[in-house]
């Protein structure tokens, strides 16, 4: 019998109502292109206070409002409308005085799971019919940056940012933000080394503003995984049909491959067995593997709500990015 010690203590994500009770840690957040609130949810596990919040698919912003702290507010704009001024007359700070600017441009155009530079150029029509060009979204990020030039920003994205042809917008990306008064450091971070039960890598860039004698900080891996039978002790069995065998196999046993946004609208993708039954993965089943509470509101449709968790940074993710920039750099 093995009898070897272990300090991986059991899966849990933290309900809503025991983060809402978390004490503030003195230090604010103004998140972009927050989607259903996965970001700003990951930093109120870390006691950030999340003072301002954009989000222009409507679909995702009423998930975003029915999560929400009463303190924050949700900008519903297109974010090339959105002004560094307006920003800070609604938070009520001055240049320089926002703690963390967080943004996660839409990666549509950057993902291996999507078509790549095939898709560059083109713009992309989301469910209310606005129409965006997603590899431009990182020069709004910067440009909101430089007008508020906050102490700290984190940036994310897909791992296929930093790969093959990409790579020269990762360059660019990275010169522009150094241009802009920071130290910068880019890690690609894998979520199942962060607690969370699912195979996900994103390029996370951190800068620290160069008045500010601090480096740029990103979490340390954990010495343990959680597999989908941590978080789903009630599945028994494990299957898979031919489009996500590759992607899922040794599932049960290991973190799971990253849900995609699109898995809700497909006929087969993710299923799981429990004796005879076939069926896909339940929304409560998704949001223990994406790493959110389980009374974390999710609104429209299976396949909307599937697409919020699926576009989403995991929150525990990113309450341990958040951590170590609390811990590391402005506390």
């Amino acid at each position: 019998m093995n009898t070897t010690p272990t300090d991986k203590p059991p899966y849990r994500v933290p309900s809503m109502a025991e983060i809402d009770a978390i004490p503030w840690n003195g230090f604010s957040v103004a998140s972009t292109f927050s989607g259903a609130g996965g970001s700003c949810l990951g930093y109120r596990m870390a006691g950030f206070r999340v003072a301002w919040a954009n989000e222009f698919v409507p679909a995702a912003q009423d998930t975003y409002r029915a999560n929400a702290a009463p303190e924050s507010y949700l900008d519903p704009r297109d974010i090339r409308q959105v002004q560094p001024a307006d920003i800070l007359a609604q938070t009520g700070l001055a240049v320089g005085e926002l703690d963390l600017f967080d943004g996660s441009p839409p990666c549509q155009a950057f993902s291996t799971a999507g078509k790549r530079e095939k898709g560059w150029g083109q713009l992309k029509t989301y469910e209310h019919g606005a129409r965006q060009m997603n590899e431009t979204l990182f020069d709004e990020y910067i440009r909101l940056l430089r007008g508020l030039m906050p102490r700290v920003f984190v940036a994310e994205n897909v791992s296929g940012l930093v790969k093959g042809v990409a790579k020269g917008y990762f360059l660019d990306i990275l010169r522009d933000m150094k241009a802009s008064g920071y130290r910068v450091t880019c890690r690609v971070l894998d979520a199942q080394w962060l607690g969370v039960p699912q195979t996900r890598q994103r390029t996370i860039f951190v800068g620290v503003r160069d008045d500010i004698d601090r480096a740029p900080q990103h979490p340390k891996p954990l010495t343990y995984r959680y597999s989908v039978r941590d978080a789903l002790p009630w599945i028994q069995s494990f299957s898979t049909n031919l489009n996500y065998e590759e992607r899922w196999k040794s599932a049960a046993s290991a973190a799971s491959a990253a849900v995609l946004a699109s898995g809700g609208n497909e006929k087969g993708g993710m299923v799981v067995s429990r004796g005879i039954e076939k069926r896909k993965f339940t929304i409560a089943e998704l949001r223990r593997i994406c790493a959110f509470p389980d009374d974390f509101v999710l609104t429209g449709s299976y396949a909307q709500q599937w697409e919020r968790l699926g576009n989403s940074v995991p929150p525990v993710m990113m309450a341990a990015i958040a951590t170590s920039i609390r811990d590391g750099i402005l506390s």
